[in-house]
């Protein structure tokens, strides 16, 4: 019976990565012939090659995508695990690592993070945005233990709560002609230049939820990385964008900013977090959810 060891997964992650044995034994600090003679070994115990040659290159066959596959869900388990381990030997608690999925959401972390850290001294706390549109991904492949979202995805072993809900407003600057009303039409963004994150439109509140169904669009749409160059451009006339009403709060003081409802009802949202099934009563963890929960907004 063939013997996959964490070494063979670990040389096809590298392969992949670099393109080629050399560059792949020089960042897994192996000599190229101890990694070839390694993985020969493998291909001979599993009668089918994982790799061929193409020029000075090196292509995966069938079996060896399936390993790197297997790979990329395996390697960041085991790295868990031992990271765990480690910790209990050291009589540590552990890391919390949180990932984001929406770019609002940072400043409402901090509401929770602040209070979490004083109650729990032996964790750790890591927040990863690079996760903006891959949350539940990685959630799913042991990268990170929990994911903040306002659109949930149910999956097989994930959890989610909402823990406190929010309005999603337009934002105008002071001097806008719509100051003195309360909500907006889908219409009237016609005339409008939409300043947003830099985010697919389906994900996209006022676009799927507002602007959509209505069949109308603004007249140009920007797209800006931060809260507070966006928010200064609508407090400069550039634009409109539609933001959580907790947010803006937060600047309309000293920006002048003002807020209107997106259509009669307006458009109503939750902070959602997640976590895998397994892990939802661990003390840490379980405590978070619970403080975010009562911290609301």
């Amino acid at each position: 019976m063939a013997t996959i060891e964490r070494s063979h997964l670990e040389i096809l992650l590298e392969v992949r990565r670099r393109g080629s044995v050399t560059a792949a034994a020089e960042a897994l600090h192996l000599s190229q012939s101890a990694l070839s003679h390694s993985m020969r070994k493998l291909e001979q115990q599993v009668g089918t090659e994982v790799w061929v040659r193409e020029g000075r290159s090196l292509r995966l066959t069938q079996a060896g995508e399936y390993l790197h596959t297997v790979a990329q869900r395996l390697l960041p388990q085991l790295a868990l695990a031992e990271e765990q381990l480690a910790q209990f030997a050291k009589g540590e608690r552990g890391t919390l690592r949180i990932g984001m999925e929406c770019h609002p959401c940072y400043q409402w972390l901090l509401r929770v993070v602040a209070p979490y850290l004083a109650a729990w001294p032996l964790v750790d706390v890591d927040v990863k945005q690079k996760f903006q549109f891959g949350g539940i991904d990685a959630l799913l492949g042991y990268e990170i233990d929990l994911v903040v979202t306002p659109d949930p995805v149910l999956r097989p072993g994930l959890r989610f709560e909402p823990v406190f809900g929010y309005e999603q407003v337009l934002v105008v600057h002071a001097g806008h002609p719509w100051v003195g009303q309360t909500e907006v039409k889908p219409e009237q963004l016609a005339g409008e230049v939409l300043i947003t994150y830099p985010v697919p439109l389906d994900r996209l509140d006022v676009y799927n939820l507002f602007l959509a169904p209505a069949n109308c669009a603004p007249r140009s749409h920007k797209t800006i990385e931060t809260t507070d160059i966006m928010l200064q451009m609508v407090a400069s006339g550039r634009g409109v964008t539609a933001l959580p009403k907790w947010l803006v709060t937060d600047y309309a003081p000293q920006l002048g900013l003002h807020t209107l409802r997106l259509g009669a009802k307006g458009i109503q949202k939750h902070i959602h977090l997640g976590a895998r099934e397994a892990e939802w009563d661990t003390d840490y963890l379980h405590a978070f959810v619970a403080l975010a929960r009562q911290t609301g907004n």
